[in-house]
């Protein structure tokens, strides 16, 4: 069986691969991380790794992206995914966002931007648990 996957989305290539660089000192092999740079990019990976029979755990997004903020990616997740559980990452999420996110995409949480190393650890392990 394959391992479990966790999704990073961000418009930003400096924040994905120091999340994915954290995740993996954090979290070793026990994931395969996946990154994207738009929502409807992270879609498509989720529909592939979905066929490839590999479980989508967990999604980290940023809010504000081009084409789909967060809020609406993660509602969509939601929709086809509800299982995933879904965190919003972000330095500039209006409290309306972070509410839709939590009414319609069952957000798990809000982690803010900048964030410590320590803190996204404990909240993905508090999410996967």
């Amino acid at each position: 069986m394959s391992k479990p996957a966790i999704i990073c989305v961000d418009d930003e290539v400096v924040i994905l691969e120091s999340l994915k660089e954290q995740l993996k000192r954090q979290f070793g092999r026990k994931f395969i991380y996946e990154t994207a740079r738009s929502g409807q990019e992270a879609l498509e990976i989720l529909e592939e790794l979905n066929a490839d029979g590999i479980k989508v755990l967990l999604v980290i997004s940023d809010w504000l992206m081009p084409e789909m903020k967060g809020d609406e990616f993660l509602i969509q997740v939601h929709q086809k995914f509800p299982e995933v559980v879904k965190v919003m990452l972000t330095g500039q999420a209006d409290e309306e966002a972070v509410m839709r996110a939590r009414q319609r995409a069952n957000l798990y949480s809000c982690l803010r931007k900048p964030w410590t190393e320590m803190d996204l650890a404990a909240l993905i392990a508090s999410g996967l648990e």
